[in-house]
C-alpha cells in the first residue's frame, strides 16, 4: 500500500494537488468536529494539535476553544489569507499556518492530537503517513477520515472520458484498477485504510461510517423528508450511505 500514488496530471507544476477544501458552512466540516468531540478524551484545553491538510483553517477555528495551541499545516499558500482573515476577524490567537510538504518533510515536533480530514487520498505518496506518526506524542490520538468506497457518488470526482459530469453514480464501485485510471482522488474500504494505518504504525481504535449529510439537495419538502428518513444521524452503520470513512488511532 505504502507505493500507491495520485496519477501525476492531477498535481501542478510543482508537485501540489488540484484541491479544494471545504468550505467553513459545509455540513460536512461541523458534523466531522461534532464526532471528534464526541470521542472520549479527545477534547483537552491542556493539549496541543496538529492538522494536516487544513484548508482554511475550518476546522482548526471550531476546536480553538477546546485546546491549548493548533497548528495547521498545508502544501501551499492557496488559502492563507482566508485563514488570516478569519483568524483576525474571530480574535483566535492559538491557531497557526504553515506551509509544509508531508511527503517529503520530516515531523518537526510532536503533538496530543493529529487530525487530518480527507486529505490522506490526495498525497501523491502513502509515504506522508511517516509525517503523521511521528507527529504524534506517544499516547496521542490520530483522527482522521477519508472517502469511502461504497458511497453512491465519488467523493472528488473523476476525468472520465465522453463524460462531462465527473460524479457519475456508481463510478467509485468499480474495480480499483479502473477507478484510478480515472479517478481525481483515492478511495477506501474501511478494512483497507485499517491496514494502510497498521501499515504505518497506528493502532485503530474504531472506523466509523459519516452519514452524508445531503446538504447539496436543494432546500424543500422533499431534502426535508430524504434526511429525516434516510439520513437523520451523523453516523450510520450502512457504508452505502457514508461519503467519508472516520478513523480513530494511537501509536502502537
Amino acid at each position: 500500500m505504502s507505493t500507491a500514488r495520485v496519477p501525476k496530471e492531477l498535481f501542478k507544476e510543482d508537485g501540489h494537488y488540484l484541491g479544494r477544501p471545504a468550505d467553513a458552512t459545509d455540513v460536512i466540516i461541523s458534523r466531522r468536529v461534532n464526532i471528534s468531540k464526541q470521542i472520549p478524551g479527545f477534547l483537552n484545553k491542556e493539549k496541543t494539535v496538529l492538522e494536516i491538510g487544513c484548508g482554511n483553517g475550518a476546522t482548526l477555528f471550531l476546536l480553538a476553544k477546546e485546546f491549548k495551541q493548533l497548528d495547521g499545516i498545508e502544501v501551499n499558500e492557496d488559502h492563507l489569507k482566508a485563514f488570516n482573515q478569519t483568524k483576525e476577524k474571530e480574535g483566535i490567537n492559538n491557531c497557526s499556518y504553515s506551509i509544509k510538504d508531508v511527503v517529503n518533510s520530516k515531523a518537526e515536533r510532536q503533538y496530543d492530537r493529529v487530525i487530518s480530514f480527507e486529505v490522506i487520498e490526495h498525497l501523491e505518496s502513502h509515504s506522508g503517513l511517516n509525517y503523521y506518526y511521528d507527529s504524534l506524542k506517544k499516547g496521542g490520538m490520530l483522527v482522521i477520515s477519508v472517502p469511502n468506497k461504497w458511497w453512491i457518488f465519488e467523493t472528488h470526482g473523476a476525468k472520465l472520458p465522453l463524460l462531462p459530469w465527473n460524479r457519475v453514480p456508481f463510478f467509485s464501485w468499480l474495480p480499483k484498477f479502473i477507478h484510478s485510471k480515472y479517478a481525481n482522488a483515492r478511495i477506501y474500504k474501511k478494512r483497507e485504510i485499517i491496514a494502510l494505518l497498521s501499515e504505518y504504525g497506528f493502532k485503530v481504535k474504531e472506523a466509523k461510517y459519516i452519514t452524508a449529510p445531503m446538504d447539496v439537495l436543494p432546500k424543500g419538502k422533499f431534502k426535508d423528508f430524504i434526511i429525516k428518513t434516510f439520513f437523520n444521524s451523523e453516523l450510520t452503520k450502512s457504508p452505502f450511505k457514508s461519503p467519508s470513512i472516520f478513523v480513530v488511532a494511537t501509536k502502537k
